[in-house]
């Protein structure tokens, strides 16, 4: 699989909230998810997952947690692997960046149908503290037509 398909995400949880950026522009504008995206040639999967956040919150995040493994397959898009972190650890108030508004959310009140049609799958197990790996495949609307979601021991 080439390295640009390698995607991470970072998932910041803090006293039963976890932080999601509104999408600003490209790809998913207009969505909330959490931090991350792809990472820079020789560069780790956490420290692209920490510089990601950094970037799109302005929090620097230690002692990252790989909860996840999640492929994304669609007709329109080649696929795409996404190591997801979470953490509770990080330094700093989370602030505006040119391509993400950060909230904080309460468990109970994530906006699943502001976010891409996946999450609302796996996202639930990885706030239970389990680990995921899992497979969507989309149609061309970015609706999930299947799915393989498989709780697992570690990474």
């Amino acid at each position: 699989m080439e390295h640009s398909n390698i995607q991470v995400l970072c998932l910041v949880i803090s006293d039963g909230k976890i932080l999601l950026g509104m999408k600003k522009r490209g790809f998913g504008a207009g969505r909330y998810n959490g931090l991350g995206g792809k990472i820079n040639p020789l560069e780790t999967l956490r420290a692209g997952a920490r510089r990601e956040v950094e970037e799109e919150a302005g929090i620097r995040v230690r002692n990252l947690k790989k909860c996840g493994v999640i492929t994304f397959s669609s007709v329109a898009l080649a696929s795409i692997v996404m190591h997801v972190y979470s953490t509770s650890d990080f330094m700093g108030v989370p602030q505006e960046s040119e391509e993400m508004r950060p909230v904080w959310f309460r468990f109970d009140r994530i906006p699943y149908p502001q976010m891409w049609s996946d999450d609302k799958h796996w996202l639930p197990h990885v706030l239970q503290g389990k680990r995921v790996r899992a497979r969507f495949w989309f149609d061309a609307t970015d609706t999930v037509v299947a799915k393989d979601i498989r709780i697992v021991p570690g990474f």
